[in-house]
C-alpha cells in the first residue's frame, strides 16, 4: 500500500488520540519528584492541532503535511512539544514533491525529521526521545538498502520500526543513568512510541479513538456566541484543570466558584469529580489562575484580551485575531511567569508583555508569538524564565518576520529579572546581549517545593510531600518542612551581597516573615528584599547575588 493524504491525517489523528489516552501514564515517567511532570500533556497539546483538520479539506499529501507541521509548530509547548513540532517540520519537508508515500518515502522523511529535530538540541543526550528517532531513522535506511520490505508490505515495515522505537526506549535507562536509578524510560521517548503505535493502529484499520470525557458532564458554552464589545471586563480567561488527589470528588471547589463569581462575569463553572473548566470574564485573569491552581495541574489554560481579539471556539477551531501593534520602540521584553507578584516585578522593570505559564503550564509556541506581536518594538527580548520554555521561545522568534527577536536562555525568574536589570536602552542589541548573558551567569537561582512521590535521586531517597531545595535547577537538600529546606539553602548563601525572597501563593505573611529572619541571621552581610510572589508550586523562589 502507499499512504495517501486522508490516510495521512487520518495516521496524525490516531497517533494524537493515543497521546492523549496515555498523557497521565507519560507525566508520571517524570525523573525528578517535583510537580512539573507535564511531559504527556505537552505532547498531547502539542499533536492534538492535527484535529482541527478535516479530510474534506485536504486534497494533497503536501498539502496534508504543510498544514500539519503548521498547526503542530504553533502549538508546541514545552521542550519535548518543541522537539516533537520539529520532528514534523522535517517530515514535512521531505514530502514536499510527492503525492504518496511508500516504504522509500516513509524512510526518507524519517530520516529529514529526525535530523531536523536533533539540530534544535545543542548537546544531544544519547537516552532521549532523540535517540528513539535516530534509531528509528538508522534502522528505516537500513532495511530499505537491504530490500527487506516494499509498498506491498508497508504495514509490516511500519509496525518493524514500531518494535525498534520500543527496543530503543526500552534501552534509555541504560543510556541514562539516573533514569535507572528511578527505574523509568525516557518519558519523551515513550510519548514518540505512544504515538507510532497510534498510527500503526490507523494502518491497521484500527485507529485509536479519544476517550470521552464522562457522559454526565454538562456541555460547555459556546464561547463564539458572546457579544465581546459589550462585555465590560477585557479578559476572557478560560482554563481547564485536573484535580489532585486532595480535591477528587463533585462540590470539592465550591471555593473557587464563588471567588470566581466574585471577580467578573459570564461565569461558566463546569465541576466532575476529576475536572474543573471555567470561563470568565475578569480584569484580573492572573488571580482567576492562581486560585484555580490550587486545586490541582492545568490542562490547558486560555487568556485574551476581547478588546484587542474575539475568541472562536467554533469546532474546535481558533482563529488568531489580535493584531500586531506598530514596532515604534527600539527595544521591548516579553517574560514568562506565575505569580502577580512575579509578574508585577517584570512589569515594573519594563517588560511590554508578560505570559502567564511556567512548570506545569508552559505557553505554546502561538502565545509567545502573539505576545512578541503585541510588543510595541522593533527588537524584543524573550525571557522564557524556565528551561522547558526556551526552545519554544526559539521557533517562536523564527516564526515573527516584522521585528528583530533575540530569545535569552533564562532558566529561572532570578535570571529573568538579573537580565532585565542589566538592560540598558542606550546601548545596541549586541552589548546588551552580552551585559543581559553575563548577569544571568552571575546569579544563583534557588527554589523550595514539594515532592510529589517517593523515589530515590543521586542515592537519596525522598518521600512524597516531603519539601525540596532547588539550586540552579537541581535538587540540592531534602528536608520535612519548608523552614529546614530553607535553612540548610542558606549554606550556600554565605558569600551573598543581595538576595531577593519571592513567596508563594501557599505560604502565609507571618511564616515569610520568619524566613526573611532566618535568611538574615544566616546571611548578615547580605541586603534581603521579601516580596510577596504569589506564585503556584514553589513556595520560595530565591535570588542569590
Amino acid at each position: 500500500m502507499r499512504i495517501d493524504a486522508k490516510t495521512l491525517l487520518a495516521l496524525f489523528i490516531s497517533g494524537a488520540n493515543a497521546l492523549d489516552n496515555n498523557k497521565d501514564a507519560i507525566n508520571n515517567m517524570n525523573v525528578f519528584p517535583v510537580p512539573d511532570g507535564d511531559t504527556g500533556i505537552n505532547m498531547t497539546l502539542t499533536l492534538s492541532a492535527v484535529r482541527k483538520m478535516s479530510d474534506e479539506e485536504i486534497t494533497t499529501l503536501k498539502e496534508c503535511a504543510r498544514e500539519a507541521q503548521d498547526l503542530i509548530m504553533r502549538s508546541a509547548r514545552g521542550n519535548s512539544g518543541a522537539i516533537l513540532s520539529l520532528f514534523f517540520r522535517g517530515f514535512y519537508k521531505a514530502l514536499k514533491e510527492v503525492d504518496s508515500i511508500g516504504v522509500a518515502e516513509m524512510s526518507m522523511a524519517l530520516r529529514s525529521a529526525c535530523d531536523q529535530a536533533y539540530r534544535a538540541v545543542q548537546n544531544p543526550a544519547e537516552g532521549t526521545i532523540l535517540t528513539v528517532m535516530r534509531r528509528c531513522a538508522e534502522e528505516s535506511e537500513r532495511i530499505l538498502a537491504e530490500g527487506m520490505f516494499n509498498d506491498d508490505t508497508f504495514i509490516e515495515f511500519f509496525a518493524y520500526l514500531v518494535d525498534v522505537a520500543q527496543k530503543a526506549l526500552d534501552e534509555t535507562p541504560e543510556m541514562l543513568p539516573v533514569l535507572k536509578e528511578v527505574g523509568v524510560v525516557d518519558a519523551g521517548g515513550a510519548g514518540f512510541v505512544t504515538m507510532l503505535n497510534g498510527m500503526l493502529a490507523a494502518l491497521r484499520s484500527d485507529p485509536v479513538e479519544l476517550i470521552d470525557e464522562p457522559s454526565d458532564e454538562p456541555k460547555a458554552a459556546d464561547f463564539a456566541e458572546f457579544d465581546t464589545a459589550s462585555i465590560t471586563f477585557p479578559y476572557c480567561t478560560e482554563c481547564v484543570l485536573e484535580k489532585s488527589d486532595a480535591f477528587v470528588g463533585e462540590g470539592t471547589a465550591d471555593a473557587v466558584r464563588e471567588f470566581v463569581c466574585s471577580i467578573g462575569d459570564s461565569v461558566v463553572f463546569i465541576e466532575d469529580e476529576n475536572i474543573v473548566k471555567i470561563h470568565v470574564h475578569t480584569d484580573h485573569p492572573g488571580l482567576v489562575l492562581e486560585k484555580v491552581g490550587e486545586y490541582g495541574t492545568f490542562i490547558s489554560v486560555k487568556v485574551e484580551n476581547m478588546r484587542n481579539q474575539h475568541s472562536a471556539l467554533v469546532a474546535g477551531k481558533e482563529e488568531e485575531k489580535e493584531k500586531a501593534v506598530e514596532p515604534v520602540n527600539d527595544f521591548g521584553f516579553v517574560s514568562v511567569c506565575m505569580g502577580e507578584g512575579v509578574t508585577a516585578t517584570f512589569r515594573d522593570l519594563g517588560a511590554d508583555n508578560v505570559i502567564h505559564g511556567g512548570q506545569t503550564m508552559n505557553p505554546s509556541t502561538q502565545n509567545i508569538i502573539d505576545a512578541i506581536r503585541m510588543t510595541p518594538a522593533k527588537t524584543v527580548f524573550v525571557l522564557p524564565n524556565n528551561k522547558n520554555i526556551y526552545l519554544v521561545a526559539l521557533q517562536a522568534a523564527k516564526l515573527v518576520k516584522d521585528r528583530h527577536v533575540e530569545v535569552l536562555n533564562t532558566k529561572s525568574v532570578p535570571q529573568g529579572i538579573s537580565a532585565m536589570l542589566a538592560f540598558s536602552a542606550d546601548i545596541s542589541t549586541e552589548e546588551n546581549l552580552d551585559s543581559m548573558n553575563a548577569a544571568i551567569e552571575g546569579v544563583t537561582s534557588m527554589s523550595i517545593t514539594h515532592a510529589i512521590r517517593n523515589t530515590t535521586i543521586d542515592g537519596e531517597k525522598i518521600e512524597n510531600g516531603q519539601m525540596l531545595g532547588l539550586m540552579n535547577g537541581s535538587i540540592e537538600c531534602v528536608a520535612d518542612s519548608t523552614l529546614e529546606c530553607l535553612e540548610m539553602l542558606c549554606d550556600k548563601m554565605t558569600d551573598a551581597s543581595f538576595i531577593t525572597l519571592f513567596y508563594g501563593s501557599d505560604v502565609s505573611e507571618d511564616d515569610a516573615k520568619r524566613a526573611e529572619e532566618l535568611v538574615q541571621s544566616k546571611t548578615v552581610d547580605a541586603e534581603i528584599i521579601l516580596v510577596s510572589g504569589g506564585q503556584p508550586i514553589y513556595d520560595f523562589i530565591i535570588s542569590v547575588e
